[in-house]
């Protein structure tokens, strides 16, 4: 269970340092758009160091590579690192993940690590249009989109109205391949607005994503709680599981519980609820 992706700055260690103590399900370190093209290569030579100490806490690590004559380098760095996947910025197609698959598969059998991930991120008009193709690609996790990216592609502001549409096309190519959906509908970059990011994560969950990632610490524990079951989801849950085994075992498929129709699609949400909470803990 991913509820919250953390992005912390490759090049710079007090954040690193502190990466792992801040509760974020996942932590993605940046060697793209936060790190200054005379910083990258010492950034990705560091990875040997920072991914197991942004790691120790028991987080997810990805790195956030360049989709520049970089990729092929960060990506390796990052495997030898012991990264458990890759955030691949402006994936318009599905092929460069079949060509980093095959890059990465002979290091990982020297090294005899597991596969790594892939979570693409669309971050134009081309991309948002090949959703349902990247979606299917090789070691695909989840999708994501870079909110900021997307709209200059576009012309547009990023405006939470501007993002909904595409945010939705890329949510619902990634749940129709079976894979996890990252984001909000608003941009990142604006993280003082803690209450609008904790109503914006409370909507993307009632949409079905699964998480979404952040820039600042003080937006993990916001993402954690919206993502996460309620105590009162839970008891509900619970309550469909024990009377839908009872309905079944008297041959019936559909019953009223508390004065709720119940039927088979609402069963199904609460085992899955109930999957989520035992992933969580």
């Amino acid at each position: 269970m991913i509820r919250s992706l953390l992005y912390v700055p490759g090049n710079t260690p007090r954040f690193l340092e502190k990466a792992a103590s801040r509760g974020a399900d996942a932590i993605i370190i940046d060697l793209e758009d936060a790190v200054p093209e005379a910083a990258k290569t010492a950034a990705r030579d560091d990875l040997a160091q920072s991914v197991p100490q942004v790691g120790q806490g028991g987080a997810e690590v990805f790195v956030r590579v360049n989709m520049t004559g970089r990729l092929l380098d960060d990506a390796e760095a990052a495997c030898r690192a012991g990264a458990s996947g890759l955030y691949l910025p402006k994936v318009s197609g599905s092929a460069i993940l079949e060509q980093l698959a095959a890059h990465l598969a002979p290091i990982e059998a020297e090294t005899s690590r597991a596969p790594m991930h892939f979570v693409p991120l669309i971050e134009d008009a081309e991309g948002l249009f090949e959703a349902r193709a990247i979606a299917k690609g090789p070691r695909v996790l989840g999708l994501s989109s870079g909110a900021e990216d997307l709209a200059t592609s576009m012309g547009a502001k990023p405006l939470p109205e501007v993002l909904r549409l595409p945010k939705l096309m890329i949510h619902y190519a990634a749940k129709a391949a079976g894979v996890l959906s990252f984001g909000l509908f608003r941009s990142t970059v604006d993280f003082t607005d803690t209450g609008a990011i904790r109503e914006a994560a409370k909507e993307a969950r009632d949409h079905g994503f699964d998480g979404a990632s952040c820039i600042h610490p003080s937006v993990v524990p916001v993402l954690n709680e919206a993502f996460a079951p309620t105590e009162a989801e839970m008891i509900w849950a619970r309550k469909v599981l024990a009377a839908a085994s009872e309905e079944t075992a008297a041959g019936r498929g559909a019953f009223m519980l508390e004065g709720v129709f119940v039927d088979a699609p609402i069963v199904t949400r609460a085992e899955r609820l109930v999957a989520r909470f035992a992933r969580q803990t």
